[in-house]
């Protein structure tokens, strides 16, 4: 089943084309701006039962440069199979379209981003007939953003560099950078980072973070996780307002008892059974009304 964050660190670029050159430009690469790009489609499957499908898959377009082929794998953990993969992937491309392939490939933690981004030959040793290699952005290489201003700059790579630090220690800071700059900015192009961060987190714990900022920052969001986030919210609400009814019921049950009885109650004690949240203890309280002498009865052993 593809994850979340799968789907994330490869979409991003569906929804913001031109991406890659931000992305290159990070990890050092320079690819001019493209003046054209066209998402193309992900199927490469064959006429034989064998079915490969890249991630993403853009054709890009620049001034005096020859167009090319983009596909983007996001990539989870580490899969010797997948080595063989990409190099059919770059040969099929260019065997379909005739234009040259060019893989970027997006991991989340460092082990796997090295691994991705090894040279690897294909062929005897004493000469390859083919070398992978491609370029991979991932926590070792991105950039941690975590000022508003830097976010503001760039939003698509921003969101990428959310996307690919979600086990970084600042990752609170990165996230909370991500919201103020989504306060001001127009809703149909912030509502779809909101999502792509939100699929980004997964289920790492940096996903708590971004629903309280979610909640705090961008309550006013009509988004299908801001909505999930003030549904729970309500839920919980509900839930504390049926718990406090019955708090108080169960209290000035107990003051009624008493006061039935003749007993005694000072201030303190009212006050002390009046604020008692805890249905429990209000309802060994009851019980005890029925036998109490004094009012000290009722918090014996407590």
């Amino acid at each position: 089943m593809v994850s979340s964050p799968h789907e994330a660190m490869h979409r991003v670029f569906q929804d913001h084309p031109g991406l890659f050159t931000g992305v290159s430009e990070a990890l050092g690469v320079r690819f001019t701006r493209p003046t054209s790009v066209r998402v193309m489609p992900t199927d490469l499957t064959e006429t034989s039962p064998l079915e490969r499908r890249v991630d993403t898959l853009l054709r890009l377009e620049a001034e005096d440069e020859e167009p090319f082929l983009l596909a983007i794998e996001a990539q989870g953990k580490k899969d010797p199979d997948k080595l063989a993969s990409w190099a059919y992937y770059a040969s099929y491309l260019l065997t379909k379209y005739r234009l040259q392939p060019m893989l970027l490939v997006v991991c989340q933690d460092r082990a796997t981003a090295e691994w991705a981004s090894r040279t690897v030959r294909f062929g005897p040793p004493q000469w390859p007939l083919l070398t992978l290699r491609p370029l991979v952005a991932g926590p070792h290489n991105m950039p941690v953003i975590t000022d508003p201003a830097e976010v503001r700059k760039d939003l698509a790579l921003a969101t990428l560099s959310a996307i690919t630090h979600v086990s970084n220690p600042e990752v609170g800071t990165i996230l909370k950078a991500m919201t103020t700059v989504l306060r001001d900015t127009p809703h149909n192009l912030a509502a779809p980072v909101v999502e792509l961060v939100a699929q980004g987190m997964g289920k790492h714990p940096a996903a708590e973070i971004w629903r309280k900022l979610m909640a705090v920052d961008l309550s006013f969001y009509k988004s299908p996780i801001a909505q999930e986030i003030r549904a729970e919210a309500k839920a919980e609400g509900q839930a504390e307002g049926e718990a406090k009814g019955q708090a108080e019921g169960q209290a000035k049950a107990i003051l009624s008892v008493l006061e039935l009885r003749g007993v005694d109650i000072p201030d303190d004690a009212r006050e002390r059974i009046s604020t008692c949240a805890d249905l429990d203890v209000l309802a060994r309280w009851l019980t005890r009304t029925l036998t109490a002498v004094t009012v000290d009865d009722l918090f014996a052993d407590e």
